[in-house]
């Protein structure tokens, strides 16, 4: 199964904690609970700095897409400073975190996973121009372009397009001008694939 998903068919929704509004990319519905959701991409804007939405039993995985970046004050923890795009920093979704911006909003891709159900992984993938790089199938995998065009199978992704695929052989990601990638593996323990 593959399906290709661009700006028209993603959606704005409200925070959690109601601090602001992300755009949702893909949704994947949780197997036994329908008030949950197994795995969800989004891009938000953070435009002011102030607490994370608690996600109980949720792994998240947060990148900087643009602006200077954030500090991140974790309960219990160190500070983690993002300031350098396309640098995924993972943690726990119940963890409590305090956001500041370093001078002004930000956009951040997210990538969230109930990890009573599933694991994920998020690699970033450089390519130069007219370069190719595979990545290994078997279950889910999300890729989101983030900048430049890709090809994998069909007509190019452009900038902001994601394309799903379910139990892919190995994919081989192609630029002709150069891109770059957030390409998320998704594995089920105990489902086929």
């Amino acid at each position: 199964m593959m399906r290709r998903l661009g700006p028209a068919d993603y959606r704005d929704m409200p925070w959690k904690n109601g601090g602001g509004v992300t755009r949702e990319l893909l949704k994947l519905p949780h197997p036994s609970d329908p008030a949950r959701f197994l795995a969800r991409l989004s891009i938000a804007t953070v435009g002011a700095p102030g607490p994370f939405s608690l996600f109980p039993g949720v792994d998240r995985t947060l990148m900087l897409l643009d602006g200077a970046g954030m500090v991140l004050s974790i309960r219990g923890a160190q500070e983690v400073v993002l300031d350098r795009r396309w640098q995924p920093f993972a943690f726990p979704g119940e963890a409590e975190i305090h956001c500041q911006l370093l001078g002004g909003p930000v956009r951040d891709f997210n990538l969230m996973v109930d990890r009573a159900v599933a694991q994920a992984s998020l690699e970033v993938v450089h390519l130069a121009p007219g370069g190719t790089r595979t990545l290994a199938g078997a279950g889910t995998v999300l890729l989101h372009v983030l900048d430049g065009r890709v090809s994998v199978a069909g007509p190019p992704l452009a900038v902001e397009e994601t394309l799903w695929l379910e139990a892919p052989e190995s994919l081989a990601l192609r630029s002709e001008e150069g891109a770059v990638v957030a390409a998320v593996h998704l594995r089920r323990p105990g489902a086929q694939g």
